[in-house]
């Protein structure tokens, strides 16, 4: 019992977590990146970890077998050298957490890890609970160990650490659950100084909300604006309380006319949570469809979630022309977006004509298909209401630029790609469709299906399918949803021969490899992120 308590045996525990530590911490940092993507929810962290064909528990069993044979295994081998074979098999969790480290982090997550400082605080909470938990095993390890005085124990009293590989999932959502304590009360704080910030300023804010389109609409709305006012909107798709918080509190209110805020929601009282922030002077509903029922549950919800942010609206909304009817009993005056007609779509652009005050003019846009015309059509008339004239609108129109990741035209040689990784809706995936179809030349499109559709997931990707035939190759992703896609295209007389099933994106552009040919055009609809 003295020999446990020595100064060299409490040494010899506290370097022994200290360099388990600091080769177990790394192992974290892409599952921290899954966490991350999930909007640091532990339920979604979880379900992503329990999604089928997920190899994530396969890894880590995997690595601990490894760790486990390997740690035995050397010190069996050394067992000449007395106590310093135990210490001597430790070195197989050097090499193989080194080796994992580096072989999970060859292949980068889609969407990359953002070293927040959210981000950076759970990380070193994380590093933290591993240090404990690692020095405690290894004390209680070492304390058996003189306790029992068995030969066989001392030579493995470090193999137990090998299971640790095993606790990596429940160790990442424990430490995003601890860094919750500080967080949230945190985040509220942060809402809050948003909310008096943008009480106190009188920019005046266009929300925008509904099930697509989005993000596509603000930006056009914000280009659109800029031409006449000083523009603020927020970022990406930063579309929750800390993003519009973000965006009012990393900048000076008073250089800006106008705030652009992205409003989403995945459930009933998120809009007017949001609303609750930054009150919109004028609101747009981009349109309906039958987004998020995982969470929504029924299309009645999407609605009633949606119609949330009228009730906060001062001035007037503006809606999408084929859901207006919707939302017509509504606490607001509210108006259709019907300033837009003759739309005409082509591989070059799209044309229509643009009515405002009782004036017509013919615009041409860059933009690529009949829903870019309806999203401009919801810009131009809340720009309209907030004083620019048709004539500014439409030179703005007319040199708006492609939005990343939107149906964005991109030329690679003599290829064309239509680059549409952000879309996952049912109407945008139509629209990014018949968009393909005006291009000459072969048509090819990879997808790994849709998601977040609920109850519809499985009859949505079916339908989906049935729209991909006709097409000269089509490539599916993944294992998540491309079963009904591949029974929706096979059952509607598509041939089996131009489908082709692969793993990943980057098997799928290297499958591309040996298929295009000049003239050929290839649209990527939705780039499922990491946690699908």
């Amino acid at each position: 019992m003295g020999i446990f308590i020595s100064v060299p045996k409490t040494i010899e525990c506290v370097l022994a977590a200290v360099i388990f530590t600091a080769l177990f911490a790394p192992c974290f940092y892409k599952l921290l990146g899954i966490l991350q993507s999930c909007g640091y929810s532990g339920k979604k962290f979880f379900g992503w970890a329990r999604k089928k064909n997920n190899l994530v528990f396969t890894r880590h069993s995997l690595l601990t077998l490894l760790l486990l044979m390997s740690s035995a295994g050397i010190s069996f081998l050394f067992a000449f050298v007395n106590e310093w074979a135990a210490i001597i098999g430790c070195s197989s969790y050097i090499i193989f957490l080194i080796v994992y480290t580096w072989a999970d982090n060859r292949v980068a997550l889609k969407t990359p890890v953002v070293a927040t400082p959210r981000f950076k605080r759970l990380y070193i909470i994380l590093i933290f609970i591993i240090a404990v938990l690692a020095y405690l095993a290894i004390v209680l390890l070492n304390f058996a160990d003189a306790v029992w005085g068995n030969r066989f124990f001392n030579l493995l009293r470090y193999v137990p650490l090998s299971l640790f590989p095993l606790l990596m999932i429940p160790l990442a959502a424990f430490a995003n659950l601890c860094a919750k304590i500080y967080e949230v009360p945190h985040n509220k704080k942060y809402v809050k100084a948003a909310r008096e910030k943008l009480k106190a300023n009188p920019v005046k804010v266009v929300g925008i909300t509904g099930s697509y389109g989005k993000t596509s609409t603000k930006q056009i709305l914000a280009q659109i604006l800029s031409k006449k006012f000083r523009v603020l909107s927020t970022p990406r798709s930063h579309n929750t309380p800390l993003g519009l918080a973000l965006a009012i509190n990393d900048n000076d209110l008073n250089d800006f006319d106008i705030f652009v805020a992205e409003m989403g929601a995945r459930h009933l009282g998120d809009i007017e949570e949001l609303c609750q922030i930054c009150p919109p002077d004028y609101s747009i509903i981009s349109g309906i469809c039958p987004q998020h029922l995982e969470s929504f549950g029924t299309i009645e919800n999407v609605v009633k979630a949606k119609s949330e942010i009228l009730a906060y609206t001062k001035e007037e909304a503006v809606i999408a022309e084929d859901c207006f009817e919707l939302f017509a009993s509504s606490p607001c005056r509210v108006s259709p977006a019907d300033c837009v007609s003759n739309i005409l779509c082509g591989c070059e652009g799209t044309s229509f004509d643009l009515t405002l005050g009782g004036k017509t003019e013919s615009v041409k846009t860059k933009l690529l298909g009949r829903h870019c015309a309806q999203n401009i059509a919801l810009a131009a008339a809340v720009a309209f209401k907030l004083g620019m004239s048709l004539e500014e609108i439409k030179c703005a129109v007319e040199e708006l630029d492609f939005i990343e990741h939107r149906l964005q035209l991109i030329k690679s040689g003599e290829v064309n790609i239509l680059d549409d990784g952000y879309n996952s809706n049912v109407k945008g995936a139509a629209a990014a469709l018949e968009v393909l179809k005006n291009f000459k030349g072969r048509k090819i499109c990879v997808t790994p299906g849709l998601v977040e559709l609920g109850i519809l997931e499985e009859e949505e990707n079916r339908a989906l399918g049935g729209k991909l035939t006709g097409l000269d190759f089509v490539i599916l992703v993944g294992d998540t949803l491309i079963a009904p896609v591949k029974e929706g295209y096979l059952s509607n007389g598509g041939d089996a021969q131009k489908l082709k099933v692969v793993p990943s994106l980057n098997a799928a552009q290297n499958e591309l490899k040996g298929i295009l040919a000049a003239g050929d055009t290839v649209l990527f609809l939705n780039d499922l992120p990491d946690i699908y």
